[in-house]
């Protein structure tokens, strides 16, 4: 039997079958004779050879060209439904077999991907750790000693050890984050709703969101784009929205970072150093950093297990508890038994009290684009967890237990190593769907850090494509005169909640002129034929919400206008331009590259 070679992103892969190296039967074949030896404790259950056997063929008969996931190895975390194979939840005595699969599994199946198994949990999905399973504790992919994160650990685990491509996981407190940074990944936390949660067993059914581990960003939002979207069987399911302004490909953004006082390591001042790394690195990409108050955030946390919602937890199995209380780990059964002393009042007071802490913390928002967290402020050796587990549990959640209570959106980025080898990672945090900011965002940063794949030791690959975005509710608008940052117009865009994405130049087919009239002059841009003198013409790019956009043009004056550019990138985008009848007695003014330089000019002649 070949040894297969860890596996890593999915282009990678599907360049592999279309080189003709490898076939999906092929490879099913190999992962399932090496994950037959389960040291780490990564699965629950596995698929007989003959049914990895069957899907192969399935999509190998499909053929590549219709199928984007063709024959692309996936796990599934054990608490969300494969069709015919026993879902335990971490709980024997639990487990049941359902005849038909979760909306998303049925999607990425349908998409050609190909289930290898049920991974390993903290049972019911309770715990950020990894260690709370009868089916044994999951180990780090990095030192075996160490909690692997929880409690979606195996299907962090399968990934970074290179046995899947991509793993699903969920996420009700952190459960898609924390693993994604003890093992090197990408852990995405998709806005509640997004993906459908018909055929997972609930942890906190109104707050449980479908999370996702891969080796990239750009491999999480090729998943997004496959098993996202409406699910008329899910009562928690949303339409996706437009995400506004694209803060992950702009030039210039703002991103939050909790105050010295409140952010916590839990004396690790490795993972201290290397969230301060990672400041510095979003700096380097454009963000400016924004201190914030992070209390909103902290109080909104301590709801989730020291409120009512942790009787959402024993709602979610009561029926099973109340019969089979033995059957659950003794920090599970603990932490659910506590639901008891609390009454529907207390439910109700705590929903009001959420709903002012989130008042108080959406203000955040006015002044940032993003939030950037440490994923966890450290890491336990196992013993330590085992010794102390709801203490240091609690600790792994000081940055996540906020996330699905609030309504946000989350992405769990790489960010280097412990000098002990340990991953560290942060966490890009933003409103309900504004996903795909945080994805692009990921992208950049994780091609800043260019790190290996999860423990795999294979190369972050380079120029990797990106899925086209979805609608953004926004309209990009080039301008290259009074509306440029810091000139007398530009309160038009700004005033209309206008973000600045970039500054650039259009393609060398345009001049420009100084159009005649009483000061202040305005600036005409024309493109040019091809046996005309051309030149490039500095320009911004804002983006500004579909609904202001009437009102903007609406304001342009004769002979002005809006139209289509050229940019030096060869993307077209709307904005400025002139009448020719009106450069007739205008000065050419193309030389100075821009209106900014012509105005210096003026101003110092």
């Amino acid at each position: 039997m070949d040894k297969l070679c860890p596996l890593g992103d999915i282009p990678s892969l599907l360049q592999r079958y279309t080189n003709g190296e490898l076939s999906p039967t092929r490879l099913v074949e190999i992962i399932h004779a090496e994950i037959q030896n389960d040291p780490d404790h990564i699965w629950i259950a596995t698929l007989s050879l003959e049914s990895l056997r069957s899907y192969a063929r399935k999509v190998e008969a499909q053929g590549m060209t219709s199928l984007p996931l063709y024959g692309v190895p996936f796990a599934i975390k054990d608490n969300i439904d494969l069709a015919d194979i026993p879902t335990t939840a971490a709980c024997p005595a639990f487990a049941y077999t359902p005849q038909r699969s979760a909306t998303v599994v049925q999607r990425l199946i349908d998409a050609g991907a190909i289930p290898i198994g049920k991974t390993n949990l903290d049972q019911f999905a309770t715990g950020l750790n990894g260690t709370r399973s009868p089916y044994g504790v999951c180990r780090n992919a990095f030192n075996p000693d160490y909690i692997s994160g929880g409690s979606s650990s195996g299907s962090a685990v399968a990934v970074a050890k290179g046995q899947v491509c991509f793993s699903l996981g969920t996420d009700t407190a952190g459960s898609g984050r924390v693993p994604a940074a003890f093992n090197n990944l990408i852990g995405y936390k998709p806005t509640k709703g997004w993906l459908s949660t018909r055929g997972v067993v609930p942890a906190c059914r109104s707050l449980d969101t479908v999370s996702i581990f891969t080796f990239t960003a750009a491999d999480a939002a090729r998943i997004l784009t496959i098993c996202a979207g409406y699910d008329e069987e899910d009562i928690y399911s949303r339409q996706r929205e437009g995400h506004g302004f694209d803060f992950g490909t702009a030039s210039r953004f703002r991103f939050g970072i909790p105050r010295k006082q409140q952010l916590q390591f839990f004396d690790n001042h490795e993972s201290e150093r290397l969230f301060t790394n990672a400041i510095s690195h979003m700096q380097a990409l454009g963000g400016e950093a924004i201190e914030i108050d992070f209390a909103p955030f902290l109080e909104a946390a301590r709801l989730l297990y020291e409120g009512p919602w942790v009787a959402e937890r024993y709602a979610a199995i009561q029926s099973f508890f109340e019969l089979h209380s033995d059957q659950i780990v003794a920090p599970v059964r603990e932490i659910i038994a506590g639901a008891k002393r609390y009454s529907a009042a207390d439910a109700f007071n705590g929903i009001y009290q959420l709903r002012s802490i989130k008042q108080q913390a959406d203000q955040i928002w006015t002044s940032v684009d993003c939030l950037l967290t440490p994923t966890a402020g450290t890491i336990y050796p196992i013993q330590a967890m085992q010794q102390d587990p709801i203490r240091l549990n609690t600790h792994l959640g000081y940055y996540t237990n906020f996330m699905n209570l609030l309504d946000y959106a989350a992405v769990a980025v790489p960010v280097g190593f412990q000098n002990d080898g340990l991953p560290s990672g942060i966490t890009l945090v933003a409103p309900a769907h504004q996903d795909e900011p945080l994805l692009h965002l990921a992208h950049r940063l994780q091609q800043a850090y260019s790190l290996p794949l999860g423990a795999t030791g294979i190369a972050l690959p380079q120029n990797t494509p990106f899925p086209a975005a979805s609608q953004s509710g926004q309209v990009r608008i080039a301008v290259c005169g009074a509306h440029l940052s810091g000139l007398p117009l530009n309160e038009q865009l700004t005033s209309r909640q206008g973000r600045l994405v970039i500054s650039t130049t259009t393609s060398p087919d345009y001049r420009l002129y100084a159009l005649p009239g009483k000061p202040p002059q305005r600036p005409g841009l024309i493109r040019v034929n091809e046996n005309e003198q051309s030149a490039s013409i500095e320009v911004e790019i804002w983006e500004l919400p579909a609904r202001e956009f009437g009102s903007f043009v609406a304001n342009i004056p004769a002979p002005l206008g809006i139209g289509t550019l050229t940019l030096a990138s060869g993307e077209t985008v709307q904005g400025f331009l002139c009448e020719r009848y009106a450069i007739g007695n205008a000065k050419d003014i193309s030389h100075f590259g821009g209106w900014r330089n012509y105005l210096r000019q003026l101003d110092n002649p």
